[in-house]
């Protein structure tokens, strides 16, 4: 196991992290930008880097700089948490370059999965069911017209190399492509840097269902569960849950097998997502694999009882899984709520400034994954999430009134959050008897 290591991120992932090292008794060097010097994560680490100034594309993704601190401080390994440079096969080619280890899967996979058209290809020739759609970028919007009558009206436009909802856009008939493959391409070309664009058709009244993974270099691939990732405002996972309320054993089985023996064709290692669309017939089509830690693994860790950081940092040191761990069972029912920074009443818009007052709801069924505190400022550099609140009980019911109670005595004041909004959602009797489907919030909540 490494001795050291350094957390290439902030925030609620970095403090996640720093916590397994410290159990483990491995220290942690951690980075701060001016945003961040009276930061959490800058606090709980053995060491800090300062790299930078306060905007997020000047410290927390300048590669040089992040590899240089790992070096300096005697790291014989880099974690990176989600988002930023998590995703990225340059950074991670750069840290093994530099004789350091990259805690994630190798960098020739991520490359192979960030290109969407080239995953999906690699895809059917491993018989797992795709969405119907265009097997290449779109050339033009005369083309676009063709392929969507093709496949069917709705469609969606969605950015070949980048994940996480930005990019994409549903169209629901031609009025709409010139618009909306404008917008679509100008976002896409913002966020990752190209325009490449295809289409899949829009699976409506579906559920998003996604497959955890952790594999290691000896070939051992683990199911480690599904989560249900359907709650989502603007392609933006707020509500998910493990297991899925929508989801036979039987259907189960069969997604988990396909994520299995899909990561074995690939060469997969260390912690990874497949995530797949289940529509109202219950047939499941592959949507992505994404190559980083979740944003949602606590709620795999509640029905687990494992730690995914821990085992991630075991694969990425040349060990093997733990035998007990090669078959993975979950034990009742999670779910977790994403705390933001956000006025519901003006449509979400992002609320900034300092906490003046904040105490996180307690309980043996509640785990708060937070970076803030009272004093901590809302940023406008960064996105604006606060915490996941994540609650366990013995059923789905158990968990939800757990969830819900914990959200009524979060306190969190001196910025407007959407605490209520979530509660209020938790609340609705579609939610509540487990009969919601992608689209919900917009069908049910006006924004």
């Amino acid at each position: 196991m490494f001795d050291k290591i350094l957390v290439a991120n902030r925030g609620e992932i970095a403090i996640r992290i720093i916590k397994t090292c410290k159990r483990l008794g491995i220290s942690t060097v951690a980075l701060y930008s001016d945003a961040d010097s009276d930061s959490l994560h800058r606090q709980l680490a053995d060491e800090v880097v300062y790299i930078g100034g306060s905007h997020a594309q000047e410290p927390y993704l300048n590669m040089e700089r992040i590899i240089s601190a790992a070096l300096a401080t005697g790291c014989r390994a880099v974690h990176p948490g989600y988002g930023f440079l998590s995703e990225n096969a340059l950074f991670a080619r750069s840290i093994e370059a530099a004789g350091l280890i990259f805690i994630g899967p190798p960098a020739g996979i991520i490359a192979m999965m960030s290109d969407k058209i080239a995953a999906k290809d690699l895809v059917i020739k491993a018989g797992v069911p795709v969405i119907p759609g265009h097997s290449d970028t779109l050339k033009d919007e005369d083309e676009a017209l063709a392929v969507a009558e093709s496949i069917g009206y709705p469609v969606l436009l969605k950015p070949a190399a980048g994940s996480g909802g930005k990019g994409i856009r549903i169209v629901y008939g031609p009025d709409e492509m010139e618009a909306a493959l404008a917008a679509s391409r100008l976002e896409t070309r913002k966020v990752f840097g190209n325009s490449r664009i295809f289409m899949e058709r829009f699976m409506e009244q579906s559920h998003h269902v996604e497959i955890q993974i952790m594999a290691d270099s000896f070939g051992n691939v683990v199911n480690m569960g599904e989560r249900d990732c359907s709650i989502q405002r603007r392609y933006q996972k707020i509500v998910v849950e493990s297991p899925s309320p929508a989801v036979s054993a039987e259907l189960k089985q069969r997604m988990g097998q396909a994520a299995c023996d899909l990561a074995r064709k690939v060469g997969y290692v260390n912690a990874g997502t497949v995530e797949f669309i289940v529509d109202a017939q219950s047939r499941f089509y592959f949507l992505e694999i994404n190559t980083s830690l979740p944003v949602e693994h606590p709620i795999t860790e509640l029905v687990t009882g494992l730690d995914l950081v821990e085992l991630q940092l075991l694969i990425a040191s040349g060990e093997p899984l733990p035998s007990a761990h090669k078959s993975a069972v979950s034990d009742g029912w999670a779910m977790e709520a994403h705390i933001c920074a956000g006025d519901q009443l003006r449509g979400f818009i992002p609320s900034r400034g300092a906490i003046t007052l904040y105490a996180e709801p307690l309980g043996n069924s509640v785990r708060i994954d937070s970076g803030v505190k009272t004093g901590s400022k809302i940023d406008a550099c960064y996105d604006y999430p606060i915490a996941k609140v994540i609650c366990q009980g013995k059923d789905r019911e158990a968990a939800r009134i757990a969830l819900v109670k914990a959200l009524n005595d979060y306190c969190i004041e001196g910025i407007v959050t959407n605490v209520d909004f979530m509660n209020s959602l938790l609340c609705h009797p579609e939610f509540v008897e487990g009969k919601y489907t992608s689209g919900f919030i917009e069908r049910y909540f006006k924004l």
